[in-house]
């Protein structure tokens, strides 16, 4: 009983690593039709930029953690606003060259990475009680799993809550459905996508951070593994619903954690089924709009 319960908790750990990611992604193609094949990128320099803070600051200590969550996030939210207003501005509407920019510009920053600190994964640590572990019904779950959680369930919340009940949260929705509309209004529509670029770009160097502590390490292709199954569960919960993001983060990452420790080591295998099982049955996932 105790190793179901660790697995299935470990799992909503490893479920929300996978939304913190999978939201910027659908929240991106979602309002602004852009496949972001670079967003792994944003989430590996947010987790080492928040590695070179917190090893300064004191990587053990709270105030060394939380200012690596925030420098974290603004990393992100930095080079996805570039991205945007330098790569994917000039090429709304043309999708192939979007992808062909993000691939391209994906494989660049791993090199650059690997080039600024190493090609070997830097094993870190954190405050204390990340490292330890609470009993819940005779399991012995890490903390960092809680923290996780917790912090993916806030940032679903303050995503809906900004597009639905914001200015720039309407002004983003009605650019989607009616850009002409919107910008004859005199409203800067382009403005508002370079906003959810970042917003997006700051989810993926959160949770890159989080991604850090959840393995014990940073590495150049941190991002890019994540990426994987991000777009994974992007596709299997509907492209551009976040709610379907968060309920696919679960059904991927649960079963995976199960098949990994129940039949050595297929987790992935099963996630890459399951993504087939939904192409198959219903292409527009579990929350999309039918087409």
């Amino acid at each position: 009983m105790s190793t179901i319960v660790l697995l299935l908790i470990t799992g909503l750990g490893l479920g929300a690593l996978y939304f913190l990611v999978a939201s910027g992604l659908s929240l991106i193609y979602g309002l602004m039709g852009v496949l972001n094949f670079a967003h792994g990128s944003f989430l590996t320099l947010g987790a080492f930029a928040g590695w070179e803070v917190a090893r300064r600051v004191g990587a053990t200590t709270w105030s060394g953690f939380l200012l690596a969550l925030l420098v974290g996030a603004v990393a992100g939210a930095a080079i996805a606003a570039l991205t945007e207003l330098l790569l994917i501005r000039p090429l709304y509407n043309r999708h192939i060259e979007q992808v062909l920019v993000t691939v391209g510009l994906g494989l660049a920053t791993v090199a650059l990475f690997e080039g600024v600190w190493g090609t070997n994964a830097i094993f870190i640590s954190g405050p204390s009680w990340l490292a330890s572990t609470t009993t819940v019904l005779g399991a012995r779950i890490p903390n960092d799993r809680f923290l996780v959680v917790a912090v993916a369930v806030a940032v679903l919340a303050a995503l809906v809550l900004f597009l639905r009940h914001t200015r720039y949260g309407l002004v983003i929705r009605a650019g989607v459905e009616n850009r002409a509309m919107v910008t004859a209004l005199g409203i800067d529509v382009r403005r508002s996508f370079t906003l959810v670029f970042s917003i997006g770009g700051a989810a993926a160097g959160l949770g890159g951070v989080l991604a850090s502590q959840y393995f014990d390490y940073v590495s150049a292709h941190l991002g890019a593994t994540l990426l994987i199954f991000a777009f994974i569960v992007t596709v299997i919960g509907g492209l551009g619903s976040l709610g379907g993001a968060a309920v696919a983060a679960v059904l991927v990452a649960v079963p995976q954690q199960l098949a990994n420790y129940y039949l050595q080591g297929v987790g992935d295998l099963i996630a890459v089924l399951a993504l087939a099982v939904v192409l198959l049955v219903r292409p527009s996932g579990l929350m999309g709009a039918k087409a």
